[in-house]
């Protein structure tokens, strides 16, 4: 059996919620919900967070991840590519005699994926055989074919239909246009091959898996987050359940 360690990013210095990602939500900081979940799939040989912060490491550690070492301040800046880290990651733990067949990245911004899903995805990953990646997706809720580009004073949509004769796509109900799919923060698999040795985290077969409910709820900025707290108190999602107190140093 492939073997796959979890890959939870957390860098300091979130800009549109300060301290996203150790912020409470419902009593416990927003990344103890996705080490819990990480834990409880039981599939992971190991769960490390990435982070430049010894702060959110000593959380994370509480809540039961590993933090092998901190993340270099040159891959924790607001335009950091994931391949940065995990690269850096991968080759530290290589470094040590530490190799892993496949990771998963797991965003603490997404607090409402659970094991299930993650198990999920993992079978469908390796049942699939040929992919060399899975990424979680939803159906767009703004379809791109009603989306335009401004030049100067006139505008053209992004997407045209091929069949001119037709009512153009962005004259058309959503219900007929074809299904696009944007991805969300729930989930990504990949070899970890393709990053040790062709860096790319995706690769080119990728596989998609695709969210139900709020699987891949994002909390990116204010409005997410209200709304998050919203969804919870009208029973409408519930977070993992976490059996420990919550983190109060």
């Amino acid at each position: 059996m492939a073997t796959i360690i979890a890959l939870i990013p957390a860098r300091s210095g979130s800009k549109r919620i300060p301290n996203k990602n150790i912020k409470k939500l419902c009593g416990h900081p927003l990344i103890a919900y996705t080490i819990q979940v990480a834990l409880d799939a039981k599939i992971f040989s190991r769960v490390i967070i990435s982070t430049d912060s010894n702060k959110i490491s000593k959380i994370a550690q509480y809540y039961g991840a590993e933090i092998p070492f901190l993340r270099p301040k040159e891959y924790a800046i607001d335009f950091s590519p994931d391949i940065d880290w995990i690269n850096d990651t991968l080759n530290k733990l290589k470094i040590r005699n530490e190799t892993y067949d496949c990771f998963s990245i797991l965003r603490p911004t997404s607090p409402f994926r659970t094991a299930v899903t993650i198990r999920t995805a993992w079978n469908q990953f390796i049942s699939d055989g040929k992919a060399d990646s899975l990424r979680a997706v939803e159906k767009c809720s703004q379809h791109p074919a009603k989306m335009w580009k401004i030049n100067g004073n006139r505008m053209v949509p992004i997407m045209i239909n091929p069949d001119n004769k037709t009512t153009p796509w962005y004259s058309s109900p959503y219900q007929v246009l074809p299904g696009i799919y944007s991805q969300n923060a729930s989930l990504e698999i990949a070899w970890s091959k393709l990053v040790l040795e062709e860096e790319t985290i995706s690769g080119k077969e990728i596989l998609p898996f695709i969210t139900k409910g709020f699987e891949g709820y994002d909390i990116n900025n204010e409005k997410d987050w209200i709304y998050a707290e919203y969804l919870i108190r009208q029973n409408k999602v519930t977070l993992p359940e976490i059996n420990r107190a919550p983190y109060e140093k």
